[in-house]
């Protein structure tokens, strides 16, 4: 218990000295610049702090979103990456279509989502998970091939069943790879929540953000931007905590 506290503490610490160093920074380029569209942080924060009555909403729209697409591709992506990564005659069915479609930025599909599903959540949703599904797909199927074999064959010398190897070898062996790349799908999916949202969005962090540039409210603008970066911290973070309770074996 102690050294959860300790470690705690440790990552808050980073926190803060690292947003001091951020600040400063803010405030050094917002006086060089000298320009109404870099507010200086104050301003930037206390419209922030002025505008929660209405970020929250925004923010939670947003959130939603994002869990929901990380989620659809994830639990889509890693078991299918798992089973191509282990078997031959699926990965060599498979890998083609992969690498033909895996180079193509997603987010082109936008306006035939939009077309389809409207300009609501579906396509927002459809979109980030597409992106999220290829990224673990591609990690876990990587990270499934890497395992030696003799591994496996150890455990089915013990009598291990094919469900037994899946659970309790591949999975495992697989998962700090795929955690790896949720930490950074979590920035991919907010990059391209922002894009939705600013460019078929009537709701939403993104769409507050581009509507308050539209209206020169630069420090509305940098509030948003902060409410997203929080977001995006609080996902990171969330991120780290399920991989401590899922990975115990490895600090064991």
């Amino acid at each position: 218990m102690d050294k959860r506290i300790s470690h705690a503490a440790k990552r808050i610490g980073g926190y803060v000295v690292a947003t001091i160093a951020l600040v400063a920074l803010w405030a050094l380029l917002s006086k060089v610049i000298g320009s109404p569209a870099l507010p200086m942080p104050g301003s930037a924060a206390k419209q922030f702090l002025n505008q929660l009555p209405e970020l929250l909403p925004q923010a939670g729209i947003s959130l939603l979103r994002v869990v929901a697409a990380m989620l659809i591709g994830t639990l889509l992506g890693l078991p299918l990456g798992l089973i191509i990564g282990r078997s031959k005659k699926a990965d060599t069915i498979c890998a083609p279509l992969l690498y033909l479609l895996y180079p193509i930025p997603k987010v082109v599909f936008l306006p035939v989502l939009m077309v389809l599903l409207g300009l609501g959540n579906a396509p927002k949703i459809v979109l980030i998970a597409v992106v999220i599904f290829f990224q673990t797909m591609m990690t876990a199927r990587d990270s499934a091939q890497s395992i030696p074999e003799a591994s496996i064959m150890s455990v089915r010398s013990l009598g291990a069943s094919r469900r037994d190897i899946a659970f309790d070898v591949v999975l495992p062996a697989s998962l700090p790879d795929v955690f790896t790349a949720l930490r950074i799908n979590t920035g991919t999916a907010i990059a391209i929540l922002f894009l939705a949202e600013s460019i078929a969005g009537t709701s939403g962090l993104g769409y507050y953000i581009v509507n308050a540039w539209g209206m020169i409210d630069y420090p509305s603008m940098f509030g948003g931007i902060i409410a997203m970066a929080l977001m995006g911290v609080v996902l990171y973070e969330f991120v780290n905590m399920l991989e401590a309770r899922l990975t115990r074996w490895r600090r064991a």
